[in-house]
């Protein structure tokens, strides 16, 4: 996998996926920016959030749930300290569908924390503390 980072002005850099897609990262007007896009440490709770939702979904389709939407809610904190690395992250699943077992979703939340999210086994392998939870919502 590569990426490219190109710096714009100021503190504002695009970078460039290797499947073809780009994304403005930005820094706050308090340190040069201009708010014109998310912050790089955003992006990586932004990735954990979609990998982690990845496997929910294809794990749940996979046990023939039906599922017919899911938000990841993150929260996290942030070390006081230079670097202000992540030290606790919190992955709320909100699953909607019909008739969607309580069992299926906790099982796909946990292979997910455990065995197929490169992001979150990334991410706790280095010290970060993950923890996850979910509620199902009966899709009308």
């Amino acid at each position: 996998m590569q990426t490219s980072v190109h710096w714009l002005e100021n503190v504002a850099f695009e970078a460039k996926s290797e499947s073809g897609h780009q994304i403005v990262m930005d820094g706050a007007e308090a340190y040069g920016g201009e708010n014109r896009g998310p912050r790089p440490m955003e992006l990586i709770l932004m990735g954990l959030g979609g990998c982690a939702s990845f496997d929910i979904v294809t794990i749940l389709k996979k046990s023939r749930q039906d599922v017919t939407g899911v938000v990841c809610q993150l929260n996290a904190d942030r070390a006081d300290t230079i670097p202000a690395v992540f030290t606790k992250i919190h992955l709320h699943f909100v699953v909607t569908g019909k008739a969607v077992k309580e069992k299926q979703v906790a099982k796909a939340v946990e292979l997910s924390a455990e065995k197929y999210c490169s992001a979150s086994k990334m991410l706790s392998d280095g010290g970060v503390e993950i923890t996850h939870d979910f509620e199902i919502i009966e899709a009308v």
